[in-house]
């Protein structure tokens, strides 16, 4: 199966130039000039990866973001003219998994591209070497079949990006990992700087997992060094 990517963007150029240069990669592309549109595409065709640009007339992406991840958790990276780390770190709050800023180069976008979908479609390979199906921590669960996270029993909505990271820790309580080792194993590639980009993803985590994300019990802080899950 070829996957779909979705690229939206209300300036018809630039999708017509990133739908070239996917389909070159293999990739099926479908196409939407705003949010809304996007919103109507994803009700009617089966995607795998959306590139979504920030600014766009009547549903900005952000907001377009926003609507996506009330029902879907596949992976969404974010182009934007602004390359400012306070755009960034707001897209990613909102459920982005990455970002990339304009201009890029046409072989970054092509491989952050890659990345992601290996890391989405390996979540249900059924290839996967059988290990053992549910991981137990406390008030936490994870069932690897259904790559679902429960909190005392009730199952948590966290996006591709975040079940990988919960998978990581769920499978290792106490090792303490640091930012740039949890970036390279999560998005399958090497990071300058990585620290932010892993903190909003683990804000977002504790928001959906902890009693109180502000005194978090289970991803903790350990400085200087990384984060770690503890033990329970």
């Amino acid at each position: 199966m070829n996957e779909c990517v979705l690229v939206v963007d209300d300036d018809r150029e630039i999708v017509k130039a990133i739908a070239i240069l996917l389909e070159k990669e293999g990739y099926q592309v479908c196409r939407a000039y705003g949010g809304l549109q996007a919103l109507d595409v994803l009700m009617s065709r089966e995607v795998h990866l959306i590139l979504m640009d920030i600014m766009m007339p009547k549903l900005d992406g952000l907001s377009a973001l926003m609507k996506i991840r009330e029902q879907k958790n596949l992976p969404v990276i974010v182009l934007s003219a602004k390359g400012e780390e306070t755009d960034k770190i707001l897209g990613l709050s909102m459920g982005a998994d990455d970002y990339i800023a304009k201009p890029y180069l046409p072989q970054e976008l092509a491989a952050r591209v890659r990345s992601h979908l290996r890391r989405y479609m390996s979540l249900g390979s059924i290839h996967e070497q059988a290990r053992e199906d549910r991981l137990e921590n406390g008030r936490l669960s994870y069932s690897r079949p259904e790559k679902t996270l429960y909190v005392d029993g009730e199952p948590v909505k966290l996006t591709a990006t975040e079940t990988k990271i919960m998978e990581l820790f769920m499978e290792n309580p106490g090792r303490v990992f640091p930012a740039e080792e949890i970036y390279s194993r999560v998005w399958g590639e090497e990071a300058f700087s990585p620290e932010n980009t892993v903190m909003v993803h683990i804000r977002r985590i504790r928001e959906k997992i902890e009693i109180n994300s502000r005194e978090p019990e289970y991803i903790k802080v350990v400085w200087g060094i990384g984060y770690k899950m503890e033990k329970k």
